[in-house]
């Protein structure tokens, strides 16, 4: 089965939110035009307790996007975003959802952040992701959202692992770093994943 994986369309993400990708409201309308091409669309979203461990206010002295080690991992300093009940957290006001048949929540746990839809980055608590892919028999994934070198990256790497097949639609996400995401792609192309145009994606 076909299937599209749009990763966090949420305002914070956007142009004027508290974390803002680059022209990350742009991709919104072509991801609305995928959707027609896929079985199952499913989404997820970031969705962060107040005080998450990621946000450099909840550390006394850091600064925004400077990189610290919490509990063994390396982790950004983010601004505050996508905290859960607020408008930051909600999609795009122009994301079609009639389609959209799961939301994946991530980024709960408030000790620890989550980059892929499938796992947090310990990789200690599955989200059931990749469970509900397995029931629903999808097998080729499909990605686009925000923001591309990291969650999107993340998430179709956790993919190749689960054993589905992985590509990211270039053109339907945008990258808080381009060069990174020349890293990401590279990166995800020798692991044996894809990367393509939507173009190339037939209804």
């Amino acid at each position: 089965m076909k299937t599209l994986i749009i990763i966090d369309p949420q305002n914070d993400f956007m142009p004027g939110g508290s974390l803002p990708v680059p022209k990350g409201d742009e991709i919104i309308p072509v991801i609305n035009n995928l959707q027609e091409k896929f079985d199952l669309v499913i989404v997820s979203q970031d969705w962060h307790p107040k005080g998450h461990a990621s946000f450099a206010i909840s550390h006394n002295g850091k600064k925004e996007f400077e990189t610290i080690d919490l509990d063994g991992i390396q982790q950004v300093m983010w601004p505050e975003h996508c905290v859960r009940n607020t408008f930051g957290a909600e999609f795009h006001k122009d994301l079609k959802t009639a389609k959209i048949e799961a939301i994946f929540r991530k980024g709960t746990d408030s000790e620890i952040d989550s980059y892929s839809a499938f796992y947090d980055n310990k990789h200690l608590k599955s989200t059931g992701l990749s469970g509900y892919l397995k029931e629903k028999k999808a097998d080729h994934l499909y990605f686009c959202g925000l923001a591309a070198e990291i969650c999107v990256y993340f998430t179709a790497k956790d993919a190749l692992k689960e054993g589905f097949n992985a590509t990211i639609i270039e053109d339907a996400t945008k990258a808080l770093d381009t060069e990174d995401f020349e890293k990401a792609k590279a990166d995800l192309v020798e692991l044996g994943g894809g990367i393509i145009t939507s173009e190339a994606i037939e209804s």
